[in-house]
């Protein structure tokens, strides 16, 4: 038996979390995506909880966090030398203190409520703060490649 070393915490204890936008259960599960899951699947909102490192708790900020768009993992160069597709990100930006984070999609995620972040509206301040950020934000001309991602190819 593997041994907890991990801190115990109220949201292990109850086995998952209400979501602080949508107020929906979200329960934690073996889902892919969803080890350090801060987002939730219906409404993708999250809360400020990590500071440096996906998983950490370490934040002191703990405001919501609004999806504010989508982008791509950097994946590195393949055999052949071609840019390695990698997978689908959430970008959110803290209510309170406007921090960015990208946070990988999770298998439950409504695809819909993705999808429909391609057309989110960015302000030009959030918008250079990206781009300094080396964050490429996906748009509606991604539809196609971003629709395959998350459910495979059309037959």
């Amino acid at each position: 038996m593997q041994q907890k070393t991990k801190k115990d915490t109220i949201e292990e204890r109850n086995g998952g979390f209400a979501c602080a936008h949508c107020k929906k259960w979200v329960n934690f599960s073996d889902t892919i995506g969803t080890h350090h899951r801060n987002h939730c699947p219906y409404c993708l909102w999250s809360l400020h909880v990590d500071d440096k490192v996906s998983g950490d708790r370490k934040a002191d900020c703990h405001s919501s966090m609004e999806p504010i768009g989508l982008t791509l993992k950097e994946e590195g160069i393949d055999k052949y030398g071609n840019k390695k597709q990698g997978d689908v990100m959430i970008i959110h930006q803290c209510k309170k203190c406007s921090k960015i984070s990208i946070n990988r999609i999770a298998a439950d995620d409504g695809n819909e409520k993705i999808l429909d972040l391609l057309n989110y509206k960015i302000d030009s301040k959030t918008k250079k703060d990206l781009r300094d950020s080396s964050i490429v934000v996906l748009n509606q001309s991604n539809y196609p490649e971003i629709k395959t991602a998350l459910i495979g190819k059309n037959i």
